[in-house]
């Protein structure tokens, strides 16, 4: 049975394990334990999908409640996937933050997936990784 909540913490191992098994672990720092835990420690909306008790999906978030929520990981294992648990993530997490608008960043394999589920694609999205490129 899957069950849906908000969590305030959840294990790194756990979120580490779920990040693998959806293959967004390809673009997380999944060998790095200090930054996974750094990334749970510092979100303050985590939805998560639980079958049995095991972490199976997780939607992890920063937001202010009242203008903008980033949507920073949205991972379900593979083995779950098309079963709508990342639409209901998604859903648990605007609904938490109602008056926010929602923002993420798509994944390069989960491009076409938003587009399906209501979200509008915005194409003035900048990125800045390292502080020595700003001229």
């Amino acid at each position: 049975m899957i069950t849906y909540q908000i969590e305030e913490k959840i294990g790194a191992e756990e979120f580490r394990q779920v990040l693998v098994n959806s293959t967004l672990g390809e673009r997380r720092p999944v060998n790095d334990p200090e930054r996974i835990a750094g990334m749970l420690q510092h979100a303050n909306l985590i939805a998560t999908a639980r079958d049995n008790g095991k972490l199976i999906g997780v939607s992890r978030s920063l937001t202010d409640f009242v203008y903008c929520t980033y949507l920073s990981d949205l991972a379900v294992d593979e083995r779950y996937q098309k079963s709508g648990i990342g639409k209901a993530l998604i859903r648990m997490t605007k609904e938490h933050a109602p008056k926010a608008k929602l923002i993420l960043l798509a994944a390069p394999k989960a491009v076409g997936y938003y587009p399906k589920i209501g979200m509008s694609q915005w194409e003035q999205c900048y990125i800045l990784d390292n502080v020595e490129d700003l001229k």
